[in-house]
């Protein structure tokens, strides 16, 4: 696989480029309406290139037809949540968006596998689905990773411990109603329940369902995009190389936990066919 497209090339789409280039795992194509801020963005990414010593691509277009040929398509455009924003009110400002988006990757990339990174990304990602007709392994949303790592931020926030002591996942919606698997959270190999009251452990959950929330209050303007970003990518990442890493991944269920034809957080396999395997554990 020698090219990804991310259609949004925002400060999301822009830094996983980045991450995607400087790890040397394709070349990239960023596609944006403000074309003028896209292709600017490219070309400052292309002139890190040389310091950073990779030599993969990286452009910027507002015309669809650039994405042709990619094996992974990333869908981070999108309008972002603001303060006082209802989710449902920002599913009817992005909808569109992301139906031209998956409609463009069906037509000009067929084999392609989709991972959408826009909010509300379950609705939107079953959206991708239906618009492109895909195979259900092929149309994933980045929701799980970004989540786990956050209840892992906050536990060794509250515990002083290394993130690598710190083993958890996080299932469900991404918002409110996710949910942090507790009975399964270790820290240094010892259950985080017997380390940490009730209390405390309410408490570290309720900071990571309301950790996006809270950097988009301080950031005023915008929402957050570095950690976005690093999941995305691990998610590029494990696809290209064929890992077959379990990540938490908002897949479309068709029978698993009991679920039909939604689409939410479950673990999955992810490789060169996408999310392989998203069967119950």
């Amino acid at each position: 696989m020698t090219k990804i497209s991310i259609i949004g090339a925002g400060n999301v789409g822009a830094t996983l480029a980045m991450r995607i280039a400087e790890a040397d795992l394709a070349d990239v194509v960023m596609i944006d309406i403000a074309e003028g801020a896209c292709r600017g963005k490219a070309m400052d990414l292309t002139d890190s290139a040389p310091i950073m010593g990779h030599n993969r691509r990286i452009t910027g277009s507002k015309d669809y037809k650039d994405i042709a040929g990619s094996g992974i398509a990333v869908i981070t455009a999108g309008f972002p949540r603001m303060p006082g924003m209802s989710r449902e009110e920002l599913f009817q400002k992005n909808s569109s968006v992301v139906r031209e988006a998956a409609a463009n990757v069906k037509s000009l990339c067929p084999q392609a596998i989709i991972i959408v990174v826009t909010n509300p990304l379950d609705a939107m990602t079953y959206l991708a689905y239906r618009e492109s007709c895909f195979d259900r392994r092929r149309v994933m949303g980045m929701a799980g990773v970004l989540d786990t790592a956050r209840f892992t931020a906050v536990l060794a926030e509250i515990s002083g411990a290394d993130y690598k002591d710190i083993k958890t996942f996080v299932i469900g919606s991404h918002g409110d109603s996710m949910v942090p698997l507790v009975s399964c959270t270790t820290i240094k190999g010892s259950p985080v329940s017997k380390i940490f009251s009730q209390d405390k452990i309410d408490l570290a959950l309720a900071r990571t369902k309301n950790r996006g929330a809270e950097i988009m209050n301080l950031l005023k303007a915008g929402s957050a995009y570095y950690a976005p970003s690093a999941s995305a990518y691990y998610m590029v990442r494990a696809i290209i190389k064929d890992t077959k890493e379990v990540m938490s991944v908002s897949c479309i269920l068709q029978g698993e936990y009991g679920l039909k034809d939604v689409c939410i957080g479950v673990p999955a396999k992810l490789g060169k066919g996408g999310a392989e395997d998203a069967t119950e554990r």
